[in-house]
């Protein structure tokens, strides 16, 4: 049982139980301005109907809905932009500053292609001879 306990009270465990509450109910808010403002507004400038649910066609006697997937992807659009803008580029910069700045410690070995200390003389993995790298070249 304390197992259970410290697993249900990890840190992790929290944020994600918030972010995925959280996460619905943006859904939900982006699902409702799509219904009930932007489809309507994309009836209006088609001249159609403001409802896409509505929206159907008719082949061999079956009936298909497209107005809701209609609605599903302008949401899913609206939800991965915001995701993209507002989390993923801003982290993708931060992490660039941070680690981008770096200088570089290892080089790739001319024969194996192994990943090995730039300092290094012989590759530690094929054990070729290398030739060492001066302050202004990059020439192995």
């Amino acid at each position: 049982m304390k197992g259970f306990r410290d697993f249900l009270t990890r840190g992790n465990l929290i944020d994600l139980a918030v972010a995925v509450v959280i996460g619905t109910a943006f859904t939900a808010i982006v699902t409702a301005i799509v219904k009930d403002l932007i489809t309507p507004l994309i009836g209006a400038i088609w001249g159609k109907s403001n409802n896409f649910e509505n929206l159907t066609f008719t082949l061999h006697g079956s009936k298909f809905a497209y107005g809701d997937l209609i609605n599903a992807i302008v949401t899913f659009l609206i939800i991965a932009a915001v995701v993209y803008f507002l989390i993923v580029a801003p982290m993708a910069k931060l992490v660039l500053r941070l680690h981008g700045a770096r200088e570089a410690t290892e080089r790739d070995c001319p024969e194996c292609l192994s990943s090995i200390p730039i300092a290094a003389r012989r590759c530690k993995y094929c054990t070729v001879e290398l030739v060492s790298l001066t302050a202004g070249s990059v020439t192995l």
